[in-house]
């Protein structure tokens, strides 16, 4: 999810059309008041009063909508799922997050109440903007039930965010770590470091790239180019000063110069997304696609885009991975069934039904799991072309902090494009 800060300073007006702009059921959903449910009708109520109060409710979870998986999934599992247990109607907003986010404020900006925005999908940057500018309702996560019961709380992103103190306002809802795929009938020798890198894009000058940041993906691969060649402990506590940064990345910096001229379009330009760059992929263009989604590879082979024979691959120091989470506005017309859905979202069955059907890293302990729960997760095939849970977690790389992101962005877009 990427949006650069600047996005929350736009105009009044703006914010004001973009609201308008939202689709009709949200205005219905705005007006029918008795249906909703306010920050303060919730505060004192226990969870099983606020199923009570959810039932009849529609909830809105706003989002990006570019994974096509995932939204069927909403659609067709997690959505009835809701109906049916809860009488909770779930409505999908696809939206980029630089829109949602606009929205949002400017909601805020003129005090509404009843806000149209109840769950966002949303961490890093986008995260710490909402929660240090009031956007975010809560704490709210260790309260609900299945995050007591199931989620590991020692575990470092259950408490930070790209390094940024959670709080409980907002609840894991998938993992996810960056890797690249390649097709091994084409290109059998995957490199294992940047320096291998380097010789596999020499070897397929024009036939390699990455998206254009700040693309979530594109931003995460930089990031991962500057782990491997200046290592990642330094960024963790790094003060947010751009000299700062650019003299710590320099040596990358001059390694992704160095590798332009090898590239797609000999790097003066990029593709716009990773959607963008899969579907290069897909058509033969280029011969490596980079993937947040660890296990899309399999996914992607069983639905035509991926060939039988690609293969995800990582680097030997690792690759970044991170949590994504569910947040809920602070001026969310429906805070009660916003939390039952999210508490939902966290039950063992729903996470394995995930798992099984686009692969998500489950963000559920397993070890706080029963032996029925676990065999739901243990009977799950991954499929083809995928690295194992236990090689990618074993070598994780932790985020940086969301300050450095758009440092690093801004940086990339002077130093490294068509240079």
């Amino acid at each position: 999810m990427k949006k650069r800060i600047a996005a929350l300073l736009l105009s009044t007006v703006m914010a004001f059309s973009l609201t308008a702009c939202g689709n009709s059921a949200k205005t219905e959903k705005a007006d029918n008041k008795e249906t909703k449910q306010t920050t303060e009708a919730v505060e004192d109520m226990s969870f099983d009063e606020m199923v009570d109060a959810a039932k009849g409710t529609t909830v809105t979870f706003y989002g990006w909508g570019g994974d096509d998986s995932l939204n069927d999934w909403l659609d067709n599992y997690y959505a009835p799922r809701l109906k049916e247990k809860y009488d909770i109607t779930l409505e999908r907003v696809p939206m980029d997050i630089d829109a949602i986010l606009s929205q949002l404020s400017g909601e805020i900006s003129t005090d509404k109440k009843d806000g149209d925005i109840d769950m966002i999908w949303i961490n890093g940057e986008n995260f710490k903007t909402c929660k240090e500018n009031n956007m975010l309702y809560g704490p709210f996560a260790e309260e609900l039930p299945n995050f007591q019961s199931y989620i590991d709380t020692d575990d470092e992103e259950t408490n930070a965010d790209f390094c940024f103190p959670i709080e409980g306002y907002e609840a894991p809802y998938g993992k996810a770590q960056l890797v690249m795929i390649a097709d091994t009938a084409v290109t059998p020798d995957l490199p294992t470091n940047t320096d291998e890198f380097m010789e596999f894009c020499k070897a397929n000058k024009g036939k390699v790239t990455y998206p254009a940041l700040p693309d979530f993906t594109g931003s995460a691969f930089v990031r991962n180019v500057i782990y491997d060649i200046c290592g990642y402990e330094q960024f963790m506590d790094m003060e947010a000063d751009k000299e700062t940064v650019k003299a710590a990345i320099e040596p990358a910096l001059e390694y992704l110069r160095e590798l332009n001229p090898y590239l797609w379009n000999e790097g003066k330009t990029f593709p716009k997304d990773s959607t963008a760059l899969t579907n290069m992929y897909s058509d033969g263009e280029v011969v490596m696609d980079i993937s947040y989604s660890a296990y899309s590879t399999a996914t992607n082979i069983e639905n035509g885009t991926y060939t039988e024979t690609s293969q995800s691959f990582q680097f030997d120091k690792g690759t970044i991975g991170n949590t994504n989470y569910i947040a809920i506005a602070a001026n969310s017309g429906n805070v009660a069934g916003a939390q039952v859905a999210i508490n939902e979202m966290l039950d063992p069955e729903v996470q394995a039904d995930r798992f099984a059907e686009i692969r998500t890293i489950p963000v559920v302990d397993y070890n706080k799991l029963n032996d029925t729960q676990k065999e739901a997760f243990d009977k799950v095939e991954i499929g083809k072309g995928v690295i194992s849970q236990d090689e990618l977690l074993s070598k994780r790389l932790p985020e940086m902090p969301s300050a450095l992101v758009p440092i690093i962005e801004e940086i990339w877009a002077e130093e490294v494009v068509g240079k």
